[in-house]
Parts: structure tokens; sequence; C-alpha cells
């Protein structure tokens, strides 16, 4: 059996990245430094702001980048509609697209040429899928960018798989009180703190 060459010191160093094109807020929580693939999580309770942020990262990411929605809980409800009216997604409308479909009729998605960079779960728990048979999913598309939502209990992800998924993310961003963290390895000067709406976190954390 061959093994795979080692990378040495040169060949890290060396190494360029694509990363995305982060400015503002944005930057202040996350960083300008942000590897665009790879694996991001993002959780929290119910009615603490977490679609809104996803819709906005979406929007966001979709100045630069194609971005397609597997929307498993609520497919296109006017919850949805709402959403995306708040957060002006008609400004990016030609870079976002949605379905509704299960995680095998996804993959095939995926599979087609030209498919989008940027992919969006919502949630990890109606995927179905073990952490085992996730991680081999997203692995199969080294050079996109997943993005990927929990719900949670307390302040952890809901089940055993979600938080080994959570575990495994680069950038990990928990959700509360309509302010989001940044809880993995991309933290901005502000020390990882993005505001969603914020009158209602400043209301919620008494500042």
């Amino acid at each position: 059996m061959s093994l795979r060459r080692a990378w040495s010191v040169d060949n890290i160093l060396n190494q360029r990245y694509e990363l995305i094109d982060f400015s503002g807020k944005w930057a202040d929580a996350f960083g300008d430094e942000v590897e665009n693939k790879g694996l991001w999580f993002i959780w929290g309770d119910s009615g603490n702001g977490k679609g809104s942020f996803t819709h906005q990262m979406i929007k966001e990411l979709a100045r630069s980048e194609r971005v397609l929605i597997n929307e498993l809980e609520e497919g296109n409800a006017k919850t949805i509609q709402d959403s995306f009216k708040r957060v002006g997604m008609s400004e990016v409308k030609r870079n976002v697209q949605m379905v509704k479909e299960p995680m095998v009729d996804f993959q095939a998605r995926l599979d087609k040429q030209k498919s989008q960079r940027v992919v969006v779960i919502n949630s990890y728990q109606y995927t179905g899928m073990s952490f085992r048979k996730f991680l081999e999913f997203i692995e199969r598309y080294p050079s996109k960018l997943f993005i990927v939502t929990s719900q949670a209990e307390g302040k952890k992800p809901t089940g055993k798989a979600a938080r080994d998924t959570m575990y495994h993310a680069t950038l990990k961003i928990w959700v509360e009180g309509f302010r989001a963290f940044s809880k993995g390895r991309y933290v901005g000067p502000n020390g990882g703190i993005y505001d969603i709406w914020p009158e209602k976190s400043a209301e919620y954390f008494g500042v």
C-alpha cells in the first residue's frame, strides 16, 4: 500500500488559500481571512435569531458566491419569505436558490457540474444522518463550503451526531439573544460577536 506524501513545513507555509471576502461587522466578528471551504456550524434555541443570522450570512456570502439552501425544516413557508424580506435577500437573488429535498436527492444535485460552491442545510436533525455518514457526505465535495444549522438543548446542539459535527467544524457559531458568538477557529478583533438585531440583543444582555 502506497502512503500519501507528507507535507513539509515549506509546503504548509507557502500554501495559498481562497478566502471569504468579509468586511465591516462580519470581519469584526469572524476576521477577514476565513477559508471559503469546509464546514461551518450554527446552533441555538428557537426564537433567538438563528434563522435571521443564517439568512444575513447567506446574503453576505451571496454577494460573491452562488449559494444553495436545503431548507429541510420549513421549505418555502411564509416565515422564510418574511425573513428573506427582512434581510433584503432580493439584492442577491441571482446567486441564491432554495430546495427542500432528501439528502440522497440533494447529493445528486450537488454532483452536477457547476453546482453551487456554498451549501446551507437547515437543520442537521432533519438530515437523518449519523456523524460518520454526514462526514462522508461533505468530504465528497472538498472545494465547497457547508453551513449547517442545528437545534439546541441548553447550550449544546441536539443529539450526539450534531455535537460531533459541531466539534468538526472550523467555524462554530452559537446564537443567543439575537447575538452570534464565534466559538471556533475564526475570531475577529471584537472577540467574535455579531449582533443580529442590535436593539433586541442590547435588551436581552442588558447593555
